[in-house]
This record gives structure tokens, sequence and C-alpha cells, in this order.
């Protein structure tokens, strides 16, 4: 079955498969060569995803799948997280939910360097990484990954983005991904490196993306 099978001729209507407001920023961002009318699931609220598990692929396949099927749109989930290699390889798929459901961005990246200071490694190496998923509502479903290698800092640097941003140092550059501009970060980041990998089904479907 191919991409545009079960879409609306013509459709250029992209459901997000989230309602996480800082996903939302860059979604739009990412997406806009494609100039599409983008919703979220905080405009669609009677659409349950289901509890996630401890895989990437599989919680973004299902956030695309139940949110294509049920809103009859085309739509894009993803799951994303950070991997310490101190921690072998966690919070990884966990990383929303890391520390318990009481910590906001900012608690959970302090239990995150806490996590790495109590295991005593001097290994401070980390990588991003995102799955995106994209699913028309006749159930097809595409996958694509992109991932960011760097450094976890000591402590928290910058105020842009979200997540573990403020306290990740992406390799090559000596600015938290916090800090860096936002065009920069979009180019180098997990999340914008796995819509780049989409972008072919996304212009198969929609029409190729203008020139940035």
């Amino acid at each position: 079955m191919s991409p545009t099978q079960g879409l609306c001729a013509g459709s250029r209507t992209l459901l997000l498969a989230t309602a996480n407001r800082g996903k939302l920023r860059e979604f739009a961002a990412l997406l806009a060569p494609f100039a599409l009318e983008l919703r979220n699931l905080a405009e669609l609220p009677e659409i349950e995803l289901p509890p996630e598990a401890d895989d990437y692929e599989r919680n973004a396949t299902a956030k695309a799948r139940v949110a294509a099927r049920a809103s009859g749109l085309a739509a894009l989930g993803d799951d994303s997280g950070i991997e310490v290699a101190a921690l072998g390889g966690a919070p990884g798929p966990l990383s929303a939910r890391y520390g318990g459901a009481g910590l906001d961005d900012a608690g959970r990246s302090l239990h995150l360097l806490d996590q790495l200071a109590r295991s005593g490694s001097t290994d401070r190496s980390a990588r991003f990484v995102c799955v995106a998923a994209f699913a028309t509502p006749a159930g097809e479903v595409t996958l694509a990954r992109g991932e960011c290698r760097g450094t976890l800092l000591t402590t928290a640097s910058g105020s842009g983005g979200f997540g573990y941003d403020p306290v990740f140092r992406p390799d090559g550059y000596e600015a938290s991904m916090a800090e860096l501009p936002s065009e920069l970060k979009h180019r180098i980041s997990h999340r914008g490196r796995a819509l780049t990998a989409l972008a072919p089904v996304l212009a198969r479907v929609f029409g190729a993306a203008r020139p940035a």
C-alpha cells in the first residue's frame, strides 16, 4: 500500500500526534517548507493515545496510527529520548517520565545529572534519539530515525528548546542545545534529522517542500 492510500485527494492537513508544546513548536518549524495545515491533539482531546512502551518505534507507530485512524487525517507521531552511556542507555524511551510523574523538564534534567553523578562514571557521552512515524488513515506507517550525539553538561545552560536541551551539548559545538539558534538546532537535532529522513514520503503525499 502506498503512503497516499487512505487520504483524501488534495488534502494538505497533517495531524501531529502530540499536545506537547515544545514538540509542536519544533514540528511547525521543521514542516514549514511543506506549507501544511497542522492540527494537534490539544485540538482533538477525544483522541486517546495508547500507553507508551519501552520502545521508540512501537510508541511512534502507535501514536501516529491511532491518531490517523481516529481523525481520518494523515498523522505524524514521534517518540524521542536521551540515552546516557554511563547509565546503560537510560532513560531512553522513558525520558519523558524519568524520575517520576511529579517532575517538570528542569526537574527531570536535574534528576538525570544526579543519577550520572551517583554512577561514579566520568563518561558523560550521550545522544538524543527520535523515531518519527507517518501514518495514513488506512493504517500504513513509514518510520524514520534521527540521532544527535553529544555530552551531558554539569549544570543546565540556556533557556531555549525544551526537555533535556539545557544539559546537552551536541558534538562539535561549545553551547548547549538550549543555547543554539533555532535554525541550527533544527538542522542538527535528532527530531530534525528524523524529519529530514521522512521528507521524501511527505513530498510524495503533499508535494515537494519549498527551498528553505
